[in-house]
């Protein structure tokens, strides 16, 4: 029999068909929104366990970077026990044993010297004549103003060690670990600390690159990643360093005397003895200060 000859549904039975057809596609379109809903609740909960995972992760390692810091503790190499590292010609450092130190060493607090005056801090005697200037620096890494000091006076003090001129020593220290809630400033100081130990010749860069990337003031910082990564870039590994905080206490201790010194802010600067400090600028700026100690050692 040919398909013309077939007979054509009736009139009931295309009803039929049509609300079969109609029932077969609503019920795919609920198995669809049910896959749908079943996804989308799924998605909440995975979203929910990252969001608890990230939330633990930054919990844990705040709590870890704030986590109280011994009193006493070995010092790095290359650092002397004023909290200083030294730089001479290019990138040589001059050398200092490590040892160990003891915030409750640290002597009573001294008053803060005026521009021009004899510093109260350790190790900041004029160079014999003859010998190079010798100019200390007190630092803050998240401190804006002493980034401001370093971008305005740094290529100056790098042009004048590498002539000879002068010898320059940076002091990082902790002032503004509240200013970020991670306590970055003793983090950034600590972890140029690992660089001094392990690769001195490294230092400076270091040095350099923490202000090219200051965080703002207020913020978490830079993290410990960050910062180890900031050294490998260099050729330095400071992971294990960092990771045990080696060298928290050094900067504990460094604060503090700096504090017991008279240094009440950052940058502070010591040329030859004499303090200038960022209170003392709208007297005399910095270069003029160092000028003029410069050519005092000239004429003498």
């Amino acid at each position: 029999m040919s398909p013309s000859n077939s007979p054509r549904p009736t009139k009931s039975e295309r009803t039929a068909a049509a609300r079969e057809k109609a029932r077969l596609i609503r019920e795919e379109q609920l198995k669809k929104e049910k896959r749908n809903k079943l996804l989308v609740r799924w998605g909440v909960v995975v979203a929910l366990v990252a969001v608890i995972a990230i939330v633990a992760i930054v919990i844990t390692t705040t709590m870890r970077q704030n986590a109280p810091i011994a009193d006493s503790g070995p010092s790095p190499a290359n650092m002397n026990s004023n909290g200083g590292i030294t730089l001479t010609k290019g990138n040589s450092v001059a050398a200092a044993p490590a040892a160990n130190v003891n915030v409750a060493s640290v002597p009573t607090p001294s008053v803060q010297p005026t521009q021009g005056q004899a510093a109260n801090a350790p190790g900041i005697e004029a160079a014999p004549k003859g010998q190079p200037a010798k100019v200390v620096v007190y630092v803050d890494f998240i401190c804006p103003i002493c980034n401001q000091f370093e971008q305005t006076y740094g290529q100056k003090l790098t042009d004048l060690r590498n002539a000879g001129q002068i010898t320059l020593e940076y002091r990082p220290i902790a002032f503004l670990d509240r200013n970020s809630t991670t306590n970055y400033s003793s983090r950034a100081a600590a972890a140029a600390a690992c660089v001094a130990n392990s690769n001195p010749d490294k230092y400076a860069d270091f040095f350099a690159e923490l202000y090219k990337q200051q965080p703002a003031e207020g913020s978490a910082g830079l993290s410990d990643q960050k910062l180890k990564d900031i050294a490998s870039g260099l050729g330095a590994d400071i992971s294990k360093c960092v990771d045990d905080k080696t060298y928290r206490p050094w900067v504990k201790y460094a604060t503090q005397l700096a504090l017991s010194s008279g240094v009440s802010g950052t940058p502070t600067a010591i040329v030859d003895g004499k303090q200038w400090g960022l209170a003392d600028s709208q007297n005399q700026g910095f270069d003029a200060f160092l000028q003029a100690d410069l050519d005092a050692r000239a004429k003498a």
